[in-house]
Parts: C-alpha cells; sequence; structure tokens
C-alpha cells in the first residue's frame, strides 16, 4: 500500500470513528467492528427490556384473571395485591425511562445535530417491495439499507405509539376517580380493554418479530456489545457501509460549537426534565384507588333453616 493511500484509509477511518465506526486492521489483525449503539443506549435497552418483561409476565395474567393459568401465575408471585404493585413500579420505569428517551432525542438534534435516521420514507417503500421481490425469488439483490432498515422503523415508531397508548390508558385505569370528573364512566372499561389489547400485541410482536430477527435470524450482539461486524453492515446496513467507507459520513460538530448548543439546550431540557417527572410523580401518587383493595376474607355466614 502506497503512503497516500495508507494516509487516505488513516483519514477516513478517522472522520468513521468520529461517528462511533471501530476499525480493527485490515489484513491479518482484529477483525473490523463498527460501533452501533454508545453505552447510554444500551443501558436505555436494558430499561426498557427489563421494565416491558415485567409488565408482560405481572399484566397478562391480570387480562385473563379469570383462567386457571392466569390464576396460579398470580399466586406464585404473591397473589393480586403484590402484582399490582410490581406492575405499576415497572410501569414508573417505562415512563422515566420514556422522559430520558425524549431528552436523549432532542440532544442529538439539537445539540449534535445527527441525521433523523429514524424518520421513514420513501426509500422505505421502495425497500419492502425490494425485500418482498428479493425473498419470493423475483429478484437476485436485496436492498442495501442505511443506518436504520425499515423493519427496525416500523418497531421503533410501534414501541413509540404502542408506549403512549399504555401511558395514556394506564393513567385511566391508575386514576378512575379522577378520570370521571372530566370523562364518562364508560372510558373506564374502554381503557381497559385498549391497554389490555395493547399489552397482548405488544407481547406478540415481540415474540414473533422482534426475538427472530435478533436472535434467530442471526444473533445479533450489537445491543450488547456496541459493535456491528463487517458482515453484517454488509448485509443488513450496506449503504451506511457504503457512506463510512467513502468518507461520506456528517462530521461531528467541535467541542466549542457543543458548547454552545449545550449552554441553549441543557437548561431547556432539565427544567422541561423536572416537570415531567415532577408529574410523573404525582401521577402514580395522589389516586390509591387502584393499587389498595380489601383483601379477601372467608365469612361464617348464618342462614335460617327451611
Amino acid at each position: 500500500m502506497s503512503a497516500s493511500a495508507e494516509k487516505q484509509g488513516r483519514s477516513r477511518a478517522s472522520r468513521g470513528a468520529v461517528h462511533g465506526t471501530v476499525h480493527g486492521a485490515a489484513h491479518g489483525g482484529a477483525p473490523v467492528k463498527y460501533r452501533r449503539f454508545d453505552r447510554w443506549q444500551r443501558i436505555e435497552h436494558a430499561l426498557l427490556l427489563s421494565s416491558f418483561t415485567i409488565l408482560s409476565i405481572t399484566g397478562i395474567p391480570q387480562k385473563y384473571a379469570g383462567s386457571d393459568w392466569a390464576g396460579v401465575m398470580i399466586a406464585l408471585m404473591g397473589g393480586i395485591e403484590v402484582v399490582r404493585v410490581i406492575h405499576r413500579v415497572s410501569a414508573f420505569v417505562l415512563m422515566f425511562e420514556t422522559i430520558y428517551h425524549v431528552a436523549a432525542v432532542g440532544y442529538k438534534i439539537f445539540v449534535r445535530r445527527v441525521e433523523m435516521t429514524m424518520l421513514p420514507g420513501m426509500k422505505d417503500a421502495v425497500d419492502i417491495v425490494q425485500t418482498l421481490g428479493y425473498n419470493f425469488g423475483l429478484s437476485k439483490k436485496a436492498p442495501q439499507m442505511g443506518r436504520f432498515t425499515f423493519g427496525e422503523k416500523l418497531e421503533y415508531w410501534a414501541v413509540i405509539w404502542g408506549t403512549v397508548i399504555m401511558i395514556l390508558t394506564g393513567f385511566v385505569l391508575w386514576n378512575p376517580i379522577a378520570v370521571t370528573h372530566f370523562l364518562p364512566g364508560s372510558w373506564i372499561p374502554a381503557a381497559k380493554a385498549a391497554h389490555g389489547g395493547e399489552a397482548l400485541l405488544a407481547v406478540l410482536s415481540i415474540v414473533t418479530w422482534h426475538l427472530y430477527n435478533v436472535h434467530v435470524k442471526h444473533f445479533n450482539k450489537s445491543m450488547f456489545t456496541g459493535e456491528i461486524s463487517h458482515h453484517e453492515m454488509e448485509e443488513e446496513h450496506g449503504l451506511e457501509l457504503a457512506q463510512i467507507q467513502a468518507g461520506l459520513v456528517r462530521p461531528a460538530p467541535d467541542a466549542e460549537t457543543l458548547r454552545r448548543r449545550r449552554a441553549v439546550f441543557m437548561p431547556v431540557a432539565i427544567l422541561a426534565s423536572v416537570v415531567l417527572l415532577a408529574g410523573l410523580i404525582f401521577f402514580v401518587s395522589f389516586e390509591k384507588t387502584a393499587i389498595t383493595t380489601i383483601p379477601r376474607q372467608n365469612v361464617e355466614i348464618v342462614t335460617p333453616a327451611p
């Protein structure tokens, strides 16, 4: 390799490293890796994973409380009162994580000015058609996709609207008396049906879609390690790989620019987060109706003989 080519390669790699790619040696060294998720994104995913799992385990049996299997699960978890408390603690974690996610996305957009690669576009529609053609043997070449595939975008936005539905309907179920001061009482059973239906849809989506794509189709370790292999980049994110190799990634802002943007963004973000967190704490504490229950008691009843 010539000195100029080697210098160009180092320059291109350094530009990629600014945007999170990790390069190994091209020949005979460590395999090439690309940074996919940073530490905070992986922590956020862990919070979402744990809260969603606990919400599912404690929520689905409540939806089917009349079934024998649901009764067994509820009993194994300590009874309905314990299950309700665990469910609501996990819901608090999910809502807290949602507030953090909004702040993190805002930081990326307004401070780091990253490209909004999660937004769907016309290319995603084209990729869907081309993928169907490739899967059915009508096309010999799969589409080249960017940082996020159409499937990942669909799943992300499904999580967004699903979380919004669960929070809104959960608010109704958590504070039923307060809600009926403003809305008809029929909204309570309607919210219960929507809450349980969306929960079941979310669980089925995770089991049949997400787990297949990240564990069965191929074991994607990037959410645990933060990195993705060169082969996976070629297979799943070929367009992004081509942009990195061509040095077409957007340069990261310099330190002074970041400092100025943070000076504007951080006070607003902190104030908004504090207000939302205070509202969240008030939301989960001002009414106890949905949590406080009267334990079942066996009482002897004397009836007159016929």
